[in-house]
């Protein structure tokens, strides 16, 4: 518990009509001793909710300090408006990115600074693993490569002791310290949606920042992405091609972006997999295709 005490910390989350989950996320941090005895402050974007999320918010948790969004902000948008305003609001030393469907394991808040504060150094980011409450493996967390200069990546398992070296992973846990804001700021204007974590912890990485995944665990979050693609049994080509295009979709010009960036070599594949996947599902309905996004 003293290890949170001893930095000025900004919790940072966004929600969309996802009442119960927000709350439940807000009770398993709100619990926690470290918490409560740490100079934090929560920052939460309502971006539009209609289902009465910021009024159970504020009722419940009157600390938090909420923020309306614009209602067309998606995740990433949220995550880099609400970001943004913290560091108009105090010079935090800390930021913590929590998605509001995280249920945080008890004493994961001070277990995470105490990790952050073994290290005794700036330019970090933490990365903090997820695993199913469902079935107890991993979900969300770090990614590990094959070649750096693919996009070819694998799901990280932590260790329980040892921190692990990554390039890439997922902002489900992230802590990020202020001198890595100082030197790549915030998530990129680029994403909407998706690829704003894949690209701000690659963009770190090659900078020469410190992107490391924490030992253990740190919440339950469950999967909730699915497939990535449209079937061709039940969606016609309009369909398709609007979810090509949407930021909760393919994300077509947001992933050709992200791949020209980090993955260039995989540009020319890339392109032509969003729009075989748009126009000729039937391959991805028969054969069931993965990829790492």
């Amino acid at each position: 518990m003293e290890e949170a005490q001893a930095y000025k910390i900004a919790v940072l989350i966004t929600c969309y009509n996802r009442k119960q989950k927000t709350l439940a996320f807000l009770e398993s941090l709100a619990k926690q001793e470290a918490f409560k005895k740490s100079d934090t402050d929560i920052f939460l974007l309502d971006d539009g909710s209609s289902d009465g999320t910021g009024i159970a918010v504020k009722e419940k948790y009157p600390f938090v300090k909420i923020v309306e969004g614009t209602g067309n902000l998606f995740w990433a948008g949220g995550m880099r408006a609400i970001w943004k305003h913290a560091m108009s609001v105090d010079n935090y030393g800390l930021f913590l990115l929590f998605n509001d469907d995280v249920v945080l394991f008890d004493n994961a808040f001070g277990n995470l600074i105490m990790r952050y504060k073994e290290l005794n150094k700036k330019g970090v980011i933490l990365i903090g693993s997820t695993m199913s409450a469902e079935t107890k493996k991993i979900t969300y967390g770090g990614m590990l490569f094959h070649n750096l200069k693919r996009w070819d990546c694998y799901r990280a398992i932590p260790d329980d002791k040892e921190f692990t070296p990554c390039p890439c992973g997922n902002a489900n846990v992230l802590l990020v310290d202020r001198a890595t804001v100082e030197s790549i700021g915030v998530f990129s204007d680029a994403y909407t949606h998706s690829y704003a974590d894949f690209d701000y912890t690659l963009t770190a990485y090659k900078k020469g920042i410190d992107v490391l995944i924490a030992p253990g665990y740190y919440a339950y979050c469950e999967d909730d992405h699915g497939v990535n693609w449209l079937s061709g049994k039940y969606n016609s080509l309009k369909k398709r091609i609007e979810y090509l295009y949407s930021p909760k979709g393919l994300a077509y010009k947001e992933h050709l972006y992200f791949m020209k960036k980090h993955f260039p070599a995989d540009y020319a594949m890339s392109f032509a997999k969003l729009w075989l996947k748009t126009l000729f599902p039937i391959l991805w309905d028969k054969f069931k295709l993965k990829e790492n996004h």
